[in-house]
C-alpha cells in the first residue's frame, strides 16, 4: 500500500478487538501495544495510521475528511453518522438494541403518556416512529437504567449485550429494535481519491473475517 491511510478507531473494546484482527491478519500491531499518552500511531505493515478516539469523534473526523478510514459501534452510526460509507461489517463488539421496562410493566398495554429515556434520541424516536406511537423521549447521559427507578421515565432504550444490568436494576427488556456491531466506515472523497488504497485496506480486513488467513 503506497498511501497512507489514517484509521479513527473508538478506544476501548472495539480498540482491541481491531488490533486482533490486524494482528490475525499478519500485520506488525506492536506500536498500538504501549500506546502511553500518544493518539496517533503508524502502522506500515497495513498502511495506515491509527488515530485513537472516542466514538462520536471518530464520525466527526470521517465526515470532514481528516481521517479516511474508520472503527465505530453501528449504534453510534444510527444516532450521529450519515455522510459516509459504511462498508464492512466487522463482527465484533455485538449487542443489541432493546426497548426495557420495570418487571412486570405492560408497556405496549397501557393507553397513559409514555416516556422514554435513552443516550439514543434519534434511534428511540425512529423506532417509535415505526411503531406508529407517540412517546416523549427524555436524553440521558449517565446510567439510563435510574430513570424508571426514579420514576423519571416509563421504559428506556438502551444497548443490551447480556442483559444482567438491566436484571440487577429490577428491568427486562421488552422488544429488541435492532443488532449492533463494529462497522468498518470510509469518507466519501477518499473512497474516489484514495480508492485502490481504500479497497486494499477494506480487502484485507474481509479476508481475515472471511477465514483466509493473512494476504
Amino acid at each position: 500500500m503506497s498511501t497512507l491511510l489514517r484509521l479513527a478507531l473508538t478506544k476501548g473494546r472495539l480498540e482491541s478487538d481491531m488490533r486482533q484482527l490486524l494482528a490475525a491478519a499478519g500485520v506488525d500491531i506492536s506500536p498500538l501495544l504501549d500506546t502511553g499518552r500518544r493518539l496517533i500511531h503508524r502502522l506500515p505493515d497495513a498502511g495506515i495510521e491509527v488515530v485513537l478516539a472516542k466514538a462520536p469523534d471518530v464520525i466527526t473526523y470521517i465526515e470532514h475528511g481528516v481521517c479516511e478510514l474508520g472503527v465505530v459501534g453501528k449504534d453510534t452510526i444510527l444516532e450521529l453518522g450519515s455522510s459516509f460509507y459504511e462498508v464492512l461489517d466487522l463482527g465484533f463488539g455485538a449487542c443489541r438494541f432493546a426497548l426495557a421496562a420495570r418487571e412486570g410493566d405492560d408497556f405496549f398495554g397501557s393507553t397513559r403518556h409514555r416516556r422514554v429515556a435513552s443516550k439514543y434520541p434519534k434511534v428511540t424516536a425512529a423506532y417509535f416512529a415505526g411503531r406508529g406511537m407517540d412517546a416523549e423521549i427524555i436524553k440521558i447521559e449517565g446510567s439510563v437504567e435510574l430513570a424508571p427507578i426514579l420514576g423519571l421515565a416509563d421504559a428506556i432504550v438502551d444497548i443490551v449485550e447480556t442483559g444482567a444490568t438491566l436484571s440487577a436494576n429490577g428491568l427486562a427488556p421488552i422488544e429488541d429494535i435492532c443488532p449492533i456491531s463494529a462497522r468498518l466506515i470510509v469518507n466519501v472523497a477518499a473512497m474516489k481519491m484514495k480508492k485502490a488504497a481504500v479497497q486494499d485496506f477494506v480487502a484485507l480486513c474481509r479476508r481475515r473475517l472471511e477465514g483466509e488467513g493473512c494476504p
